[in-house]
This record gives C-alpha cells, sequence and structure tokens, in this order.
C-alpha cells in the first residue's frame, strides 16, 4: 500500500455506513488501514456492514447513533474514543428525500408542508453535517489534525426536479463545507465535499429501474446527461473519500468540492 494513502492510525467515524454509498465508503478507508467507527439507527444493518469489514481484515465497531439528535453524537463520540481512540476522520454521508416533499403534478410546490420542509433540511443539513460537526469537529481542532468529508449531490449545483427541498439542502452543504472549511484551516481540520452523481441506492432505486431491471424514463434522462452513459456504481466513491481522508495525499486540499458523477455536471443538454 502505497504511504500516500495509507490510513493506519486514523479513526474514521462514518454517518450514513449502513447505507450502500455510506457502507462502500466504510469499507474502503477500513481496507487503507482506517478503523472504522459504523454509525446508524440500524444495528442489525450496523453490524453487517462491521462483520463485511472485518471479514475483508479491517477493524470496526458499530455505534448506535441518530445524526439529528446531539446527545447520541455526544454519547457515541465518547464510546468510539474509549473502544477506537480519537476521531480523526469524519464521513457525513447519511441524507435522503422525503416522497412528501417532492413535487409532482399532484404535489406541487404550494403544497409542501414548512413542517415536511423542515423535516427534510434536518436531515439533510443539520443532522447530515452540522451537528456531526459540531460534535467531532472541536476535538480535531484540538488535536491539530482531521479530516471531514460531507456528501453532497449533483443537485446542489443545479437543481433537479422533483426534488426541490433535496437540492436546496444539498447546496446548503456545499456553502456550510465552504464556511468550515475556512474557519477551521488553520487548526489542521480540512472540511471538503464529494458530489456523486447518479448511484443506484435504496432511496433512488425504484426511480430508476422498473421492475424487470430496465431503466425508467427518468433513468433514461439522467444517463442521456451523463456523458459516461451510465450510472456510478458505489465502490467508484472509494477513491474520492480516501484521497481526501489521507492527510498526506490531500494535506492542503480544504473547502473542495469533488465530483463522482462520470461528467454529469460539465454539460446542459
Amino acid at each position: 500500500m502505497s504511504d500516500l494513502f495509507d490510513l493506519q492510525g486514523d479513526v474514521a467515524v462514518v454517518i450514513g455506513a449502513t447505507g450502500v454509498l455510506g457502507g462502500a465508503i466504510a469499507e474502503g478507508l477500513a481496507r487503507h488501514g482506517a478503523k472504522v467507527a459504523v454509525l446508524g439507527r440500524n444495528a442489525d444493518r450496523g453490524g453487517a456492514r462491521v462483520q463485511a469489514i472485518e471479514a475483508a481484515g479491517g477493524k470496526a465497531a458499530f455505534f448506535a447513533a441518530d445524526a439529528v439528535n446531539r446527545e447520541s453524537l455526544v454519547a457515541a463520540n465518547g464510546a468510539i474514543e474509549k473502544s477506537l481512540g480519537p476521531v480523526t476522520v469524519l464521513v457525513n454521508a447519511a441524507g435522503g428525500n422525503d416522497p412528501k416533499v417532492t413535487v409532482t403534478p399532484d404535489n406541487p410546490v404550494e403544497n409542501i408542508a414548512i413542517a415536511d420542509w423542515h423535516a427534510n433540511f434536518d436531515l439533510n443539513l443539520v443532522g447530515g453535517v452540522l451537528l456531526p460537526c459540531q460534535v467531532f469537529g472541536p476535538a480535531m481542532c484540538g488535536r491539530g489534525r482531521g479530516s471531514i468529508i460531507n456528501i453532497a449531490s449533483v443537485s446542489a449545483h443545479l437543481p433537479l426536479s422533483r426534488v426541490m427541498t433535496y437540492s436546496a439542502a444539498k447546496a446548503a452543504v456545499l456553502n456550510l463545507t465552504s464556511f468550515l472549511a475556512r474557519e477551521w484551516a488553520t487548526k489542521g481540520v480540512r472540511v471538503n465535499t464529494i458530489t456523486p452523481g447518479f448511484f443506484p441506492a435504496e432511496q433512488n432505486r425504484r426511480l430508476l429501474f422498473k421492475d424487470d431491471g430496465s431503466p425508467t424514463p427518468r433513468a433514461q434522462q439522467i444517463l442521456g446527461h451523463t456523458p459516461m452513459g451510465r450510472m456510478g456504481e458505489a465502490k467508484e466513491l472509494v477513491g474520492a473519500a480516501v484521497y481526501l481522508a489521507s492527510h498526506a495525499a490531500s494535506s492542503f486540499v480544504t473547502g473542495t468540492d469533488l465530483r463522482v458523477d462520470g461528467g454529469f455536471l460539465s454539460q446542459t443538454i
């Protein structure tokens, strides 16, 4: 393993590691030597992720936590330090879109309930980035070293039809990341984003593929807009995450948005 991407000695917290994309990142960080704290609400899925990491020769442990609950994050932080050591890498991969805030002909913009709007922002911005950074960031700053990786979306750059609230929240993730990068740059903590393109996962699979596995009309539009002509695989996010996590590889990189989108944002029509 190249020393440039050697994460031996790092403790990486991956919030959302029970999901497809966060799980791939967690397993990738572990393969490069990091001890991984799998954070999530589902103990069964968290345990399965830990087993997968350990089966591949890595070290990991599951910690129950709700990203929108400060107290549970604080408790998890304390447990992680006792079990794995001080946190040096934080990956904020929790998020998603709620059908209640999806804009459709039957659910126009003016019908979106403000309570549902706030709940989606809590998931993608407050719990998705702000609270974890508030809980795990100060200790990193105190030790003078850390890497925080937030997961944005191509819809943060150009609003994606139907997912108005999700797009707005992810745009705020980009802005907040830049702010935190500036605040913590002199304290040794780097804050960056990864912007995935379209990756089939649990929350969007039914929107992208029919029961027979063929692409839906929406998926065909996406593929037509993606120069590579295909969707991404979860494993294709790992390299970006390892690069940003590694102090040796990206020590002068902060406030950056690393796009892994097959070229989606490189063209309009």
